[in-house]
């Protein structure tokens, strides 16, 4: 027999623009590092780690949790794997293990992609691929799904960058200001939804010590028909924009982080769907065999 084995040095790919610099990690889809200048644009983790907070993450066929992991599909009772006997959910889909193959690359774009496969808890097929296009002021990425099964399909999309705006050191994220474009904040309950929502003011200001772990809908919309949420510091300033495909958004403050992580940055989430939406059915997407959606969401930046 041939001593042959597949590849194990962790692979990803590049991209520059200008002083910018991009790295997507082949290893579950996710962004790695984003740099501009000496700006770390993104918190990103070192290559070949597990990735630390699901940092960069690249989130399907859901995001967020799912209560036990327990959900019902036309009549069919499913099982998801949960993350733990202490967090005894299903957690931000099955894809940030998973290589994702490199599909095409151009001078200042790539494309990636990777399969769902059918399995326990989730009997669907779906392809996923990722374009992303940089600019010296600007990440732009489009998340691409089509259902390659047999079946209609539910999924949910989104997507889990850390925003660095200058803070070195724990609890940092304190001192930027912060701006949401949303109205309404769905209530949690150890991280999973009550049943509640109630109107939120996005006009956030400082973050000093208030903890984030909030998500958000109702996004006031600018005339382009996208939403923006605004985060400045010591470093600049950051624009994440989304459009219309992206209804939900989450912020994460990072307060339950370890050491070394803790309150450093902002997850700012973008996110078709809530938590819980599987076993809820708030507001999933359903794709007929055959049939593609897409979302594009942008991070653009001005150093200081």
């Amino acid at each position: 027999m041939p001593d042959t084995w597949p590849p194990t040095t962790p692979a990803e790919v590049e991209l520059t623009a200008g002083d910018a610099r991009l790295v997507v990690d082949l290893r579950g889809g996710a962004l790695r590092r984003l740099a501009v200048g000496d700006w770390e644009v993104l918190d990103g983790y070192p290559a070949g780690r597990v990735l630390p907070g699901w940092r960069g993450a690249m989130l399907l066929p859901w995001p967020n949790r799912i209560r036990d992991g327990r959900w019902s599909w036309q009549g069919e009772e499913l099982q998801l794997e949960v993350q733990s006997p202490a967090e005894p959910h299903a957690i931000h889909g099955l894809l940030s293990w998973q290589p994702w193959t490199l599909l095409d690359r151009a001078d200042r774009s790539v494309t990636i992609g990777t399969t769902v496969e059918p399995q326990p808890g989730y009997p669907f097929r779906l392809a996923a691929a990722v374009d992303h296009v940089l600019e010296g002021d600007r990440l732009t990425c489009t998340v691409r799904v089509r259902n390659v099964g047999d079946r209609p399909a539910p999924f949910g999309a989104g997507v889990h960058p850390y925003l660095s705006v200058g803070a070195t050191e724990d609890g940092g994220i304190g001192d930027a200001d912060l701006t949401l474009p949303a109205r309404t904040e769905l209530v949690l309950d150890g991280g999973m939804p009550t049943g509640e929502r109630r109107p939120y003011d996005g006009a956030v200001g400082r973050i000093g010590d208030r903890a984030l772990d909030t998500p958000l809908t109702d996004l006031d919309r600018d005339a382009d028909g996208w939403a923006r949420v605004r985060l400045a510091g010591a470093a600049g300033e950051l624009e994440v924009a989304l459009d219309g495909s992206w209804p939900w958004l989450q912020v994460y403050s990072g307060d339950t982080l370890p050491p070394g992580q803790w309150r450093r940055s902002l997850a700012v989430e973008p996110m078709t769907c809530p938590p819980n939406a599987f076993a809820d059915g708030a507001d999933l997407v359903v794709l007929e065999p055959g049939e593609e959606w897409a979302g594009t969401w942008a991070l653009s930046w001005k150093p200081a």
